[in-house]
């Protein structure tokens, strides 16, 4: 056919589940998407398409559904598929070391090549976010070429109409080709009615040299996204999609690969640094995000949005390190543990090793927005139990001094790393005394992994009466523009905090009012740490020591101090407020985490928890009172606003005419009832 007579369709697909996603999550993600896609695909040889896979997604279909996998396979060996590839576990690839950059990638196509017989030339970048320090590792990998949204084009410069084929771009000496996505295909597929879609696509021929359309997008859009499943498989979206490009005489699919072996480049081009438009909102905090979104709806409802979008931008992907400071201390964690791991000598560098850092360095974990997992405590856990295990491993090589103080997460505040063989307590020197990170070793499992509330931009789709829903016409809603709540949502809810949730956070109680306590540093060595605070005088003494697999934090007392103290301890229990973590005391099950607890005269609790596999015993030296609750946070997701648990928070508290307590939290693996 002559150049102008047909549009060459590149369509590709991503499939991602998060490390640490609940297995009957990824399989009812199989069921209702990645099946019928790859079973109704491979019954149209003709028509071409992409396909990326996580690699540790990749493993699982092909270790639990092989015949459905065996199915991609074949279409990859008749040419009618292309794999592509990226960093293993799904990083974010801006983010992490360039040395575990070109790790992560190669050992996807090491597996594609294994799997498949065949090595990624094209790579999917997670979040399709865009930094110019990717290319050189991208290169070095032997990946060719890489999709980004044609927004990141517009924000160069380019024009809509321009931005036909790939072009080339360069740093540090190596280029990388670069495909822009159309946002108007992404909106549309599967959104619109197929027949629509066919369309447009004809409409994209041109008459001065082959047209192309780019579409890479998330394939969970064809089955998991709200009403996708029947819309895409029972009324035949996907069908009807493929017969009607394949019937079209101005449509040729085509793979990435057949393209660009059969077109040249369309010139040079440097790309800013960004991510996707709704991604550059997400970001922002809520009142940075409020103004751009203003902005947006003002040129939207003025006409202007689509000739100034690109010059409306949001902020950066790394901009949610500094807007939840519990994302940027894993990131460090992760990025200290990467330092030690490739400071050994290369022969100790196992396989083992580089399998923990590769899941501690999995995008999801580490921010939110429609996406992203930061607010679900089994993702975070994910990631910190591969950071616990790592640390624990890399101690053996080469141990650690017993105690370290630094600034990990240069926030300005030096922090106290204080372990042993079984546990480590990491205390931040901001005043407050409290445990920051609570490490069990023999359980990979991070206490302190607890995630403060915070405003967020959304909230005020929540607070608002008359949200409505918009309609994509006589398409479907796309889970960008719905509003929906999975729970009941109250103000009390959305009310931020002022700081971190810690372990043994202490106020003293006096006429009715609470008054959170600063200490100060007076000693530290390889068993403990002790602080000191005044108050009228009069001075307490906190004392936080390990002692193998117990935590023991003492106090003493002025005794002429009148009032009650509390502490408060937050717990990041992996059973949140599901059937298998409880309360125990005297053999007898209390209550759920999901239940309010009041204790009077306690001397021993057991917290048990079966997706722990294993309990932490609390014992004090003198009766106290404990109030245990759930703490909840609110967060959105494609299925709507949602209330999750975050942690079990415990209030302990006694009289002052006590002069001294003394608490310890011992944990065990395996569940027992025992106080």
């Amino acid at each position: 056919m002559k150049t102008g007579e047909t549009v060459s369709l590149l369509f590709g697909v991503h499939a991602h589940q998060p490390v640490g996603n609940f297995p009957e999550v990824v399989d009812d993600a199989h069921q209702r998407c990645y099946k019928p896609f790859l079973h109704i695909l491979h019954r149209y040889p003709d028509f071409r398409f992409a396909v990326h896979f996580s690699g540790w997604l990749l493993d699982y279909l092909f270790n639990k559904y092989p015949q459905d996998m065996a199915l991609l396979t074949e279409m990859v060996k008749r040419g009618q598929v292309e794999m592509f590839g990226g960093g293993d576990t799904e990083p974010v690839l801006a983010v992490i070391p360039n040395r575990d950059r070109i790790g992560q990638i190669v050992r996807l196509s090491d597996k594609l090549e294994a799997r498949m017989g065949t090595r990624a030339q094209g790579a999917w970048l997670t979040e399709r976010v865009w930094e110019a320090t990717v290319v050189p590792a991208l290169s070095d990998s032997k990946i060719e070429y890489v999709t980004v949204d044609d927004y990141h084009f517009l924000c160069s410069g380019k024009r809509t109409e321009e931005l036909n084929g790939y072009f080339t771009t360069e740093e540090d000496g190596r280029k990388l080709d670069l495909f822009p996505i159309s946002e108007a295909l992404r909106y549309r597929m599967p959104f619109s009615p197929a027949h629509e879609v066919v369309a447009y696509l004809e409409s994209l021929t041109r008459n001065d040299q082959q047209a192309s359309a780019v579409y890479f997008d998330d394939i969970e859009k064809f089955g998991i996204w709200p009403e996708t499943y029947q819309w895409v498989y029972e009324q035949g979206w996907l069908e009807n999609f493929i017969r009607g490009v394949l019937a079209s005489s101005k449509i040729a699919s085509q793979t990435y690969y057949d393209y660009h072996a059969g077109e040249k480049t369309r010139g040079i081009v440097y790309l800013p640094t960004t991510s996707y438009i709704e991604m550059n909102e997400w970001t922002l905090p809520m009142a940075a995000a409020h103004t751009y979104a203003d902005l947006v709806n003002t040129e939207k409802s003025g006409g202007h949005y689509e000739e100034r979008k690109a010059f409306l931008r949001g902020g950066i992907w790394k901009n949610f390190f500094t807007r939840y400071p519990e994302s940027n201390w894993m990131h460090k964690r992760m990025l200290g543990l990467s330092e030690r791991l490739h400071a050994l000598p290369e022969e100790k560098r196992s396989l083992e090793l580089l399998d923990q850092l590769y899941i501690a360095q999995a995008n999801d974990a580490y921010w939110h927005g429609l996406f992203g997992g930061l607010y679900l405590p089994h993702l975070r856990r994910a990631v910190y139990g591969a950071i616990v295990k790592l640390e624990f491993l890399l101690d053996q090589i080469l141990p650690r001094a017993a105690c370290i103080c630094t600034d990990a997460d240069s926030d300005g505040h030096d922090e106290i790393f204080l372990h042993n063989a079984m546990l480590q307590a990491i205390v931040k020197l901001d005043g407050s005394a409290s445990i920051s990170e609570l490490d069990a070793y023999q359980l990979h499992h991070n206490f302190g992994d607890t995630l403060r509330r915070q405003s967020e931009h959304y909230f005020r789709k929540i607070e608002s009466s008359h949200a409505m829903q918009p309609h994509n016409g006589s398409g479907i809603v796309s889970a960008h523009d719905r509003v929906a709540f999975k729970h009941e949502i109250t103000a009390e809810n959305l009310m931020a905090d002022s700081h971190a949730l810690t372990i043994f956070r202490d106020y003293l109680r006096q006429n009715g009012e609470e008054v959170e306590l600063a200490y100060e540093l007076v000693k530290t060595n390889n068993e403990e740490m002790v602080f000191r605070t005044e108050l009228d005088g009069k001075v307490i003494k906190k004392h936080i020591r390990l002692n193998a697999n117990c935590l023991c934090v003492s106090y003493t007392f002025a005794s002429a101090l009148q009032g009650s103290f509390l502490t408060r301890v937050a717990l990041a229990m992996p059973s949140c407020d599901g059937y298998s973590g409880r309360y125990i005391q005297n053999e007898k099950i209390l209550s759920g985490f999901g239940s309010v607890l009041e204790l009077t005269d306690l001397d021993g609790l057991v917290l048990d928890d079966g997706i722990l596999g294993g309990n932490l015993v609390l014992n004090n030296n003198y009766p106290i009172q404990l109030h245990g609750m759930p703490y909840f946070t609110v967060s959105q997701s494609e299925a709507g606003f949602e209330k999750i648990m975050q942690a079990v928070m415990l209030t302990l508290q006694w009289p002052l005419s006590q002069s001294e307590m003394s608490i310890k939290l011992t944990i065990k693996p395996g569940n027992e009832m025992q106080s």
